[in-house]
């Protein structure tokens, strides 16, 4: 899926901001709600922050106060409070066009409305964030005070609050202040030849705590079996599994493998001009010739069967390009087989369409009208097709999941005819076949801001089974003109997960390693469907759609009950409305790790006993050994993988289910 990530010439981007006049920037909306909101420290969330409105009024002895108790106060510009801490307005001004960001520095940073802001002196224990590229003039900075902390900003943050500076949460978090609720609602895309020199073990250790639920991975690497890679590939899914992390083998068809394409010239797909379909990284072959399409079946069954995947993602099978018909050197399915079934369907060769005479397209309309049509009904006959050949595969593999990534073409009508892509025609699928319709914006759409994912849902929730659409975003450079930043990073970033999340009932992020290290840490928090918690004297209550966890000391009430899923510093909570206090006992057994939505717990005596429900099997895992095990009330035999570390998980069926388990003999 690189490919998915074109490039502009980075020049001539600085050049088109660098020309730009600067402007006395206006007076913005308040912007930091959007920004709080995101991970959760908005007021909603019972947050310690004290808003740029309400901090720049407070006495001395108010703010000294606020810190002691621990609370974080944003001053934006000139005021008394700004200046008593040492946020001393001169009386000159700095042009800023392009803005540096000290913890990610390498990152250009453009504002699309360069302005004049005013230049502060700043205190000399304070923490720089941010300054001008050209002059180096403080623009965001930060101090600890008591048990708080005091962000400052020269000029605000923008309307949607990433404009100026992507990363303020970033600085609220290096003076202190951490989102207290985070989810495992991710699934990110793993291309292996940008971590094959990574230990799997410390990898599956740091997806787990940021929130990766389920990893694709890029199986096309391992379709012919080669002993090292083999071992590597099985060492990190081990890995995932200890970490209730799921397996799914990422298929790019018509791409199979590189030995595949140098092996069988004959079968590769060709483009409008004739060539080789070898665009970008992928290198299609031609799955209309059976004799192809059998090897591949017989490939795909040996590479799914010699690993222990939890499922297959059938990503991105439709055609090439972007362009669609324009650019002929890229529009494909032009094979023999392809041209002889449109001929005889047609009367003509859809060759013709790109060759000098009276059926080229542009004299055509009726003509290439009629092969896009085809098209888009073979891509569908091959999602058909392929999604058959899985289900095959199920009958000796039940607990495989099945996830179809598709780019949208409802959003953007013009990729259907453009790649072949009709998701209206395959969400019907879904009322048919058991799997997750995995939706990926075009390039085309990459510009168009984090607030396309909630128009982006409304166009699917009308046509397909609630919780079966997912969302895939692509942190990848974007191919338009965008600011700040070129690749979503900080709070746009971040803002996309929170609001695909809020949307869609699965986010999926490709690819792993684009992420940048210092947003991984906000991912599950972003991600988490939580829309109210308020604290009182006793403990907490709250709102939520999905569960996520919350950062916890000691044992804990859920609605009264003592509660089995306290661990590492967190309780991990169902959704629904519920109320939760500290207890002073701890339960016999204590869930630690479930991959699955967990829908309710509690504690029978010595019986842990829990309810859930998911696509793929579950990965579980206690505090104590597992001696006895009954679904939905009958006893089953426990399936437990044991690691050479001595580390261990119990698999449970997917599906909806009621579990009781026993750490010790006897019901």
């Amino acid at each position: 899926m690189p490919s998915r990530a074109k490039r502009l010439s980075a020049f001539l981007f600085l050049v088109s901001v660098l020309s730009a006049e600067p402007t006395t920037l206006p007076p913005q909306s308040d912007p930091w709600h959007n920004i709080l909101s995101t991970v959760k420290l908005s007021p909603e969330f019972h947050a310690p922050v004290v808003l740029p409105a309400e901090a720049a009024t407070l006495t001395a002895d108010q703010r000294d106060e606020k810190l002691k108790q621990g609370w974080f106060l944003i001053l934006e510009g000139a005021s008394p409070a700004a200046d008593e801490l040492g946020f001393r307005l001169t009386d000159k001004q700095v042009e800023v066009r392009r803005v540096v960001d000290l913890r990610e520095p390498k990152i250009p940073i453009f504002w699309e409305q360069p302005g004049r802001v005013p230049i502060f002196l700043m205190p000399a224990d304070a923490t720089v964030f941010v300054k001008e590229r050209w002059q180096n003039v403080p623009l965001v900075a930060g101090l600890r005070r008591h048990n708080g902390g005091v962000l400052f900003l020269a000029a605000s943050p923008g309307p949607q609050g990433f404009e100026r500076f992507p990363y303020l949460l970033h600085a609220l978090r290096d003076l202190g202040l951490d989102p207290p609720i985070s989810s495992r609602r991710l699934w990110a895309f793993l291309d292996s030849s940008y971590r094959l020199r990574a230990d799997p073990e410390y990898l599956a250790r740091h997806w787990r705590e940021m929130g990766i639920a389920g990893l694709h991975i890029a199986s096309w690497h391992f379709y012919d079996s080669d002993p090292n890679q083999d071992a590597w590939l099985r060492r990190l899914i081990g890995a995932c599994h200890k970490n209730t992390i799921l397996v799914y083998a990422w298929l790019e068809l018509p791409h199979v493998s590189e030995a595949f394409w140098t092996k069988h010239p004959d079968w590769r797909e060709k483009t409008a001009i004739g060539s080789d379909a070898h665009l970008d990284w992928r290198k299609l072959m031609n799955l209309r010739h059976p004799d192809c399409a059998q090897a591949v079946r017989t490939g795909i069954d040996d590479l799914l069967r010699r690993f222990d995947w939890d499922g297959v993602n059938l990503a991105e099978l439709y055609f090439e390009s972007l362009e669609g018909h324009l650019n002929p050197a890229r529009f494909t399915p032009m094979n023999p087989q392809v041209r002889a079934e449109f001929r005889d369907q047609a009367g003509f060769d859809p060759a013709e369409l790109f060759a000098d005479g009276p059926r080229h397209w542009s004299r055509n309309d009726t003509g290439l009208r009629q092969f896009l049509e085809y098209r888009a009904a073979l891509a569908k006959a091959l999602q058909q097709e392929w999604i058959g050949v899985v289900e095959v595969l199920r009958r000796d593999l039940p607990h495989l999941d099945l996830t179809l990534t598709h780019v949208d073409d409802l959003l953007l009508p013009e990729t259907r005819d453009r790649i072949g892509a009709d998701a209206r025609q395959l969400l019907p699928l879904l009322d048919k076949h058991d799997f997750t319709f995995l939706v990926e914006d075009p390039a085309t759409a990459w510009s168009l801001g984090p607030e396309r994912y909630p128009k982006l849902a409304g166009h699917y929730t009308p046509l397909a089974p609630p919780g079966r659409v997912a969302i895939d975003i692509n942190v990848v450079e974007r191919y338009q003109d965008v600011y700040p930043t070129k690749q979503q990073v900080g709070l746009e970033m971040l803002r996309e997960v929170h609001l695909a999340a809020a949307s869609f009932a699965r986010v999926a992020l490709y690819f792993e390693s684009s992420l940048r290290r210092t947003d991984w840490p906000l991912l599950g928090a972003a991600a988490a469907r939580v829309s109210q918690l308020t604290r009182d004297e006793t403990g907490f209550t709250y709102k939520a759609a999905h569960p996520f966890r919350l950062r916890w000391d000691g044992e804990a009430r859920l609605d009264g009950a003592l509660w089995p899923l306290v661990a590492d510093g967190f309780v991990w909570l169902p959704a629904g409305e519920h109320r939760l206090e500290s207890a002073t006992e701890a339960p016999p057994i204590r869930l630690t790790g479930l991959n699955a939505e967990l829908e309710a717990a509690w504690m029978d005596g010595k019986a842990l006993q829990f309810s859930y429900r998911s696509g793929a099997r579950v990965l579980a895992t206690f505090n104590r050994p597992v001696q006895v095990l009954l679904v939905d009330g009958q006893p089953v035999r426990p399936d437990v993988w044991v690691f050479e570390d001595g580390g261990w998980v119990l698999v449970l069926p997917k599906g909806q289910h009621f579990i009781s388990i026993l750490a010790e003999s006897g019901v």
